[in-house]
Parts: C-alpha cells; structure tokens; sequence
C-alpha cells in the first residue's frame, strides 16, 4: 500500500513522452509537406509557360528568377529587358504576327510601348496565374509522400525499412537510380548553337550605349538594355525610329491626359449618369486614357463601344482591346462589334473581359434606361441575326425594327456601329436615341418625329481614334479624335457633348446640347423621317489641327 503513489509520475511521464513523439511527429511532417510543396512548387513554376497574346504577336510567357522582365522578338530585332521591382522574373518569346514591314511592326512596338499598361497587366495575370497552378499542384504533390507516411502505420513502415536496406533492396534502389540518370542523360549539354547557350553567352548593353550619345533618349527608357550581339546598321536605324516614335507617342498623349483637367465640361445633377461613348478607335491605345480622362472629368460611370475597335478583327490586335478594358475596367460597359472587327474574336475576346455584348436583346442600361443594340451585320460576312445566318444589312434593320417596336418598354438608346441601322426603328417612333460611328465624321444629334408622333434622335460619332481610313496607330491622331459624352436622366438620354483632340494636341470642347422629347421644346428643325443610308464614306485624312473638311471647307458627306 506504502508503494502506490509512486506508480502515477511513472504513468505521467509515459504520457508526457507519448504526447511529445506525437507533436514531434506532426511537426516532422507538416515541415515534409511544407519543405516538397515547395520544392516541387518552385520546380513546376519555373517550368511552366502559358500562350497568349502580346504586342500583336502570338507568344509564350514563361516566369525566371533574374528580377528582369527580357522580350525575345525574334531575328531581326535584338532581344531586350528591363529591370523589374520583384524576385520573379518574366520572359517573353514573341512568335508569329502580321505587318506588311518591318519599319511597320518597329513602329507598332512603340507605340504600344507607350501606352504599356494593358499589357503589362496581362503578362502579370499569367504570372500571376501559374504561380497558383505551380502552388496548388506542389502543395498536392507534398501531401502524397505524408498521406502514404500516416496510411502505412509504424509496423508497415518498419517492414519497408528493412527492406529497403536488404541487398535486395539496395540492388533495387541502385537500378532504378541508374534508369533515372540514362534518361535524364545529364551529359547530353545543349549544341553552342542552340539559344540557350547563347542567352549564357551573350552579354547586354544599355540603350544609350548601343545608339551612342547622339540620339537622346527618354528617361523611361534609362535602364532598357539590348544583347550585345547586335550590331548592324539596319537594327541600329530600325531602333533610333522606335525611340522617336515611342517618345513622341507618350508625349503627345500623356500632355492631352493632364490637359483634359482644364477642359470646361458639364457636370452632371444628382439624378444623373453620364456616358463615354468611343467608337472607331482603330488599334489605337494612345486615346484610351484620354477617353478615360475625359469621363472622369465629366463625371462619367459607364461606356458604350461602337465597335471598329480593330483594323481587321484578328488575335493579333488583343493588344487594342486589353487597353480598352483597362481604360474603363471599373465602368459598366456594353459594346458592339463594327464592319472592320470581322469575324468573332473581338466580340468574343470582350465578352471575356466582362464588357455586355449587345446581341438585339432589349437589356438594361445606364441610369435603369432601356437600352438595346446589335453588331454590324458586315462584320462576319453572314449578316446573322442572333443565331439566323444570311440576313442583309437592310434585313438586319427591318428585324431590329421589328424588335424594337415590339417591345413593352421604349428603347431609349439604340447602339450600333453604323447609326443608319436604326433608321427605321427610329422613323416609326420606337427610339429615344440611336448612336453610331463608321464614317469618321460627327453628324447630329438629329432630332426626327416618328411615324407615332414621338421624337427621338440620331447621332453619329466621329472617330475616336483619330483614324484615317481603318487606321489610328501612330505617334499621335491622324485626324481629329472625338469622344462623346451622353447625360440620362430618368432612365432616358437628356444631352450630349462632345470632346476633339487635334492633331496638334489643341482640344475643341462643344457645348452641351440638351434632347427634349416635347416637340415645343426642341429649338433644331425636326426632320420627319431618319436619314438614309447605309453610310460608307471614305474620310479625309487631316494635317495637324486641321478638321474633317473638304477643300472648300465643307463638311464630308457620305455619298
């Protein structure tokens, strides 16, 4: 009986022995999961790679660990980087694109390098992107061994201890070692011709080196390096003009965005919305802060698109539509497709990006207004109708028409590329407000008296872009570049103002002009039936600070 009590710390230490091995071994091998997740993370990461594309070329982005961010852009160009503030690294290997020149493809590169938000943007997402997958796959692949470890229980795993360090057990280990190292073949090194061991070999130089103390550079530019393995003539001229153009470019723009703070805009009530309406931007990025700009400024909360976003609607020209997005990413935003934008990529790529594609639908618009559209029928060559191939561009308006009449609540904004396309539903009465681009030149808004007694009105923009012909891409405008700006109220467009900036860099704000639906309130002659058309005007294209004019200094009509 005297002896009892000493039996309990004997007990106690048992326990408090047993407890520990259990934390020790919880901890081992959460540190196991831990120390292959990332081990088997960081391997799967580096090796990962993803097909995009960037700067119009189809290309693969591929993450490293040298803090540059380094684009490949082929033979004919020098490769380049630029330092980047982040442990991860980036490289990019442009492939294939279209440009009818070289000179064409070193121009787009730096226009696009002016305005590089959007793509940098991108690129970071899909870094972004394989560093979860990378993630998530190693966290996966560390649980394997430590699952096995708690499936196996403690006799298992000794078993398979002495197993292991049995002859058997060794010549089996052995084998497939050296199985491993056969088709690994480590001494297999890569050809000294072969660009990975010309990337080891070669060596950078900074920019102001490679062009010499002659050529000025932009301080953006300071710390870009080129391989040093580029010397002749032709890169060095091809990338003198990329300098030129990219520093005109940002320039040009980023003078218009801090000029747009001084512009005297209508500010919208209380009870209103404002709309930035951009349309026939024709690739060209430099305008998309400006737009953004002016919104802001403006009081604006949502955009519609127009659509001629492109020159040609291919892969090539994302480029375009990811800064569109990133202009107005935070706005509500419903778009259209033009003739330009053929086939379904532009549509389908904004779709995508979160922009509402109006398909002929009647949907909700800015400010609880009704709001309906549909894609330019010439864009895809089969004119369908929702999901009707074959339809004409006259027979796509008779349906809009149709619809548009048909439905319970009136249409107050009729979006389409070709403001022409709503004629009808506007002649008979069924639309607040039709609003289109294509012909590059500002007409309206024109009040009419529908066949119901009702007034409605037409506008059609000019060309956001500043485009002449289906192209806007350079150092600045080639034509004035206009962005519209639209006030509802009470669910119905009360107002428009429209916004140029001229070649030249000097803005023309027009006044305000309100949109009364009383026909004793509108101060325009109302006209008693929509314009014709359709409208395919070639327009001119401007000298600086010129206007959309003739010789004589009359406005371009569409024939």
């Amino acid at each position: 009986m005297t002896e009892a009590p000493a039996a309990a710390p004997a007990s106690s230490g048992g326990r408090l022995r047993r407890r520990t091995a259990r934390v020790v071994t919880v901890v081992g091998l959460l540190a196991a999961w831990v120390v292959i997740a990332g081990v088997v993370g960081m391997m799967l990461f580096l090796g990962s790679s993803r097909e995009t594309v960037i700067a119009g070329h189809d290309a693969v982005v591929r993450p490293t660990l040298d803090r540059h961010a380094v684009v490949e852009p082929g033979a004919i160009l020098p490769d380049v980087r630029l330092p980047i503030d982040s442990p991860v690294g980036v490289d990019v290997r442009l492939g294939k694109t279209e440009a009818a020149t070289t000179e064409e493809l070193v121009s787009r590169y730096a226009f696009i390098a002016s305005q590089p938000d959007a793509q940098i943007q991108k690129v970071t997402d899909l870094v972004a992107d394989m560093a979860v997958s990378a993630a998530l796959r190693g966290a996966v692949a560390g649980a394997v061994p430590v699952a096995l470890w708690l499936l196996l229980g403690a006799r298992r795993r000794s078993e398979l201890v002495r197993g292991v360090v049995s002859r058997r057990g060794l010549a089996s280990g052995t084998a497939l070692a050296v199985a491993a190292v056969l088709i690994w073949q480590p001494w297999d090194g890569d050809d000294v011709t072969t660009g990975e061991t010309q990337d080891e070999d070669d060596t950078w130089i900074t920019l102001a080196e490679f062009l010499g103390p002659e050529v000025p550079l932009p301080a953006e530019a300071a710390s870009l390096e080129l391989r040093s393995d580029v010397t002749t003539t032709q890169s060095r001229r091809l990338i003198e003009s990329a300098v030129s153009t990219y520093d005109t470019s940002l320039t040009f723009y980023s003078e218009a965005v801090d000029k747009v703070d001084d512009l005297e805009l209508r500010q919208p009530e209380d009870d209103e919305t404002v709309v930035v309406f951009v349309t026939d931007r024709h690739d060209n990025i430099g305008m998309d802060p400006v737009a953004r700009a002016i919104g802001d400024v403006a009081g604006a909360t949502a955009v519609f698109d127009g659509g001629d976003d492109t020159s040609t609607g291919q892969p090539w020209e994302a480029f375009s539509l990811d800064s569109v997005q990133r202009a107005f990413s935070d706005y509500d935003r419903w778009s259209v497709i033009g003739n330009h934008d053929h086939g379904d990529f532009v549509g389908d790529y904004l779709g995508d990006l979160g922009w509402t594609r109006l398909d002929g639908s009647v949907v909700d618009g800015p400010a609880d207004s009704t709001l309906m559209g549909i894609d330019d029928p010439r864009s895809s060559g089969l004119g369908n109708w929702r999901d009707e191939p074959g339809l004409t561009f006259d027979e796509v308006r008779d349906r809009i028409t149709e619809d548009a009449c048909a439905s319970e609540e009136r249409i107050n904004t009729l979006l389409v590329h070709d403001a022409s396309l709503g004629r009808d539903a506007l002649s008979a009465g069924c639309v607040d407000l039709v609003i289109g681009g294509h012909i590059h030149v500002r007409s309206g808004p024109t009040p009419v008296e529908g066949e119901n007694g009702e007034i409605g009105y037409t506008f059609t923009a000019g060309t956001t872009g500043g485009a002449a012909y289906a192209i806007a891409v350079g150092s600045k405008p080639r034509r004035q570049a206009e962005t519209t700006l639209i006030t509802y109220r009470d669910g119905r467009p009360v107002g428009m103002q429209w916004v140029i900036l001229q070649p030249n860099g000097r803005f023309d704000v027009g006044e305000y002009v309100p949109l009364e639906y009383a026909a004793e309130d509108v101060e325009q002659p109302i006209e008693p039936t929509a314009p014709t058309g359709p409208t395919d005007v070639v327009p001119l294209e401007d000298g600086d600070g010129g206007d959309a004019t003739t010789g004589d200094g009359s406005e371009t009509q569409a024939p």
